[in-house]
């Protein structure tokens, strides 16, 4: 008999009007469900099994209006190239269930470049991917999802390919997508990438890539709202969680932020990157983000805003709170000379704009350098308050924090702050939260609920 306990998303259409992203859902059963044994599919590792998804997926297509269905994938191991879902969809992975992608590039689709990107010279598309969708379930009890990526950072590392490495899954202009209970390894560039999205729960996964892997990145929203990515755990070679919005001209011209933003209860560790990262490219802007109960480790930096001049758009209303950080060279970094360009057709004088960025209850132990703060001197960094942060350093560094071009506030701050970030906090309070009161009833709820 067939698995029929695949869960389908009860995602109401707007994140603000059902209590916020990470609210829980009611999940149902799909009514359909058929396993991928049913197309042929061979789970011996060897055999390559395409054709297989792509036909079991065109196949449950006709239930869209039914319920929807589930493509139940039993214990193995399945070598595929690049599919595609379709919408009111559930890919269920029972335990001991390992997706693996073919290392042969040619199995790969070549996809047009994302607009708010530019850079004409095209992409491989994910292993699996979904654009134009909605309401789409990639869940299972555990199982793998393994970009055998080892061939694509030798690749890229050697400046042998001739378009941008492809990710393990991305969702493209897509509302109502629910990834849970499973494991992603070893993507060739990023592990999950919802981008032009509304509606995203990303739940309870593990993601994993080596810390040698080049420019691996866990989790990626991108241009995208109502995100909520909870309970999970990310140890990858770059950035663990990073938010962007579009590079440059390009982001700056398709303007499509990335906002309503709800990261909570995570582990994350990045040997070249951050735990927490938000930009560089952030060209359509990174606003209204709450980002708690944070455990970062091993990483080079804890908590990252990068930027850099050409880049336009803005970052406010980021909200980071109740964040462990350990054995971390730079605890908290906030740049404006991060990141390169697409071409040189960028403009010099597209400043970003930051500010209204709190960090509240932040400990660290075992941290080389406490901050670096360090504004655009036509766009100061401004309203960057500090509560409650502490940093035990792994050695006597004076000074522990740098800054440059930032105004900001700061109470119970150890070790204490340069002057830039002195101010009274107390006395900016509202400054400080500005960009929550206007909306106290927004998927955030109450500003007392989040203080």
């Amino acid at each position: 008999m067939l698995f029929l306990v695949a869960i389908c998303a009860a995602v109401e259409s707007n994140g603000e009007e059902n209590g916020g992203p990470c609210k829980q859902n009611a999940l149902n059963a799909r009514p359909h469900s058929v396993s991928i044994l049913e197309f042929g599919a061979v789970g011996d590792g060897i055999t390559l099994n395409t054709v297989a998804f792509q036909n079991a997926i065109f196949y449950l297509k006709s239930f869209a209006d039914k319920g929807g269905a589930q493509l139940y994938v039993p214990s193995g191991t399945w070598l595929t190239g690049s599919f595609n879902l379709t919408s009111h969809l559930t890919l269920f992975l029972e335990r001991g269930a390992t997706i693996i992608a073919s290392q042969d590039c040619s199995h790969w689709d070549v996809l047009d470049s994302l607009p708010s990107y530019g850079r004409g010279t095209g992409r491989y598309g994910s292993l699996i991917y979904g654009q134009n969708l909605s309401d789409v379930v990639v869940t299972g009890d555990n199982g793998t999802i393994d970009g055998q990526g080892s061939i694509w950072w030798k690749l890229f590392s050697s400046h042998s390919l001739n378009y941008s490495r492809p990710n393990l899954i991305e969702f493209v202009d897509s509302v109502d997508v629910i990834i849970s209970n499973l494991t992603f390894v070893d993507y060739p560039a990023w592990g999950i990438h919802p981008v032009y999205c509304s509606n995203v729960q990303i739940q309870n996964i593990t993601s994993r890539a080596p810390a040698e892997s080049p420019y691996t990145s866990g989790i990626v929203p991108d241009s995208s709202k109502y995100v909520c990515i909870e309970n999970s755990n990310i140890s990858t070679g770059h950035d663990a969680i990073v938010l962007k919005s579009g590079w440059d001209q390009y982001g700056i011209a398709y303007g499509k932020p990335t906002s309503s933003v709800h990261i909570r209860n995570v582990y994350l560790e990045s040997s070249s990157g951050a735990g927490l990262a938000l930009g560089s490219e952030m060209s359509g802007g990174i606003s209204d983000v709450i980002a708690e109960k944070l455990h970062i480790l091993n990483s080079s930096i804890g908590i990252e805003l990068k930027t850099t001049r050409g880049r336009g758009g803005y970052m406010k209303g980021i909200f980071i709170s109740d964040a462990e950080l350990e054995n971390i060279h730079l605890g908290i970094s906030m740049t404006g000379y991060s990141g390169f360009h697409p071409d040189d057709k960028y403009d010099t004088s597209a400043l970003p704009v930051v500010g209204s960025i709190t960090f509240k209850n932040v400990m660290g132990a075992n941290i080389d350098v406490a901050g670096n703060f360090s504004g655009i001197f036509e766009s100061p960094f401004s309203k960057i308050c500090l509560s409650n942060v502490t940093f035990s350093l792994s050695y006597e560094l004076s000074p522990s924090w740098f800054c440059s071009n930032v105004i900001g506030f700061s109470e119970e701050v150890i070790p204490e702050p340069c002057p830039d970030l002195q101010s009274s906090y107390s006395k900016f309070f509202f400054s400080c939260f500005a960009s929550l009161y206007p909306h106290p009833s927004n998927i955030f709820g109450s500003l007392d609920q989040v203080l």
